[in-house]
């Protein structure tokens, strides 16, 4: 859940990015990061951890979107996590959703990947039930990665049947996309953070702050 932290002014607010292995949950970070860091140069504090497992990485950065404005009179900030994609990492996926507040779903637009991104969302519902937490609850956005392999004529899942397999129920919000060539990353991102803030908002009142605010009390959860 969302942090608040009255010292400093500042509520941290968490997106996962959630999908099979090799969906391109890491080059999605690594773009956005990137990017952000050509636009911010040093304004963009934040360095890009990365957590290596065999084949697979978790990566981590933090950053102020000044275009999204404040919550509550707090200086909004964005934390983006992502999880290692194979099964065998469980224990670390479930670490990192822990505290989330709102989710990517990074799915593969390979045929060969159509049963791995099922059962990744089956095992995200699985996770979020160990910390008490309902997919349906949490804002969540879908992303159809790697739409720019058909331009080598690779044969791709087509998005209805990508809809069907993965949003037919949930109806989130979804996006065609290429992590590598930056196609739709940051509409997938900005998509995500306004329905996240959207929903802290939702939990969190004038009266919570100040009460908080006057009690001293500091990083304390929504």
């Amino acid at each position: 859940m969302a942090i608040i932290n009255l010292k400093e002014r500042i509520i941290q607010v968490k997106i996962v990015y959630y999908g099979p292995g090799r969906s391109g949950k890491t080059t999605n970070l690594i773009y956005i990061y990137n990017r952000l860091k050509q636009k911010l140069g040093g304004k963009l504090k934040s360095k890009l951890i990365t957590i290596d497992t065999k084949g697979e990485r978790t990566l981590f950065f933090d950053f102020f979107p000044v275009e999204l404005g404040k919550i509550q009179g707090l200086d909004l900030k964005l934390q983006l996590y992502t999880t290692p994609g194979q099964v065998i990492y469980n224990s670390t996926r479930r670490l990192v959703l822990k505290g989330v507040d709102g989710l990517v779903f990074v799915a593969d637009s390979l045929p060969s990947r159509r049963q791995a991104n099922i059962e990744t969302l089956q095992n995200l519902r699985e996770n979020l039930a160990y910390h008490n937490l309902v997919l349906e609850n949490i804002p969540l956005v879908f992303q159809w990665n790697k739409r720019d392999l058909a331009e080598e004529g690779l044969q791709l899942i087509d998005i209805e049947t990508l809809e069907a397999d993965l949003n037919s129920e949930l109806k989130a919000p979804s996006f065609p996309a290429s992590a590598l060539k930056g196609y739709n990353v940051f509409e997938t991102l900005k998509s995500a953070a306004k329905l996240t803030i959207k929903s802290v908002i939702q939990k969190l009142t004038v009266s919570e702050v100040e009460k908080r605010a006057a009690g001293g009390e500091n990083g304390r959860q929504t």
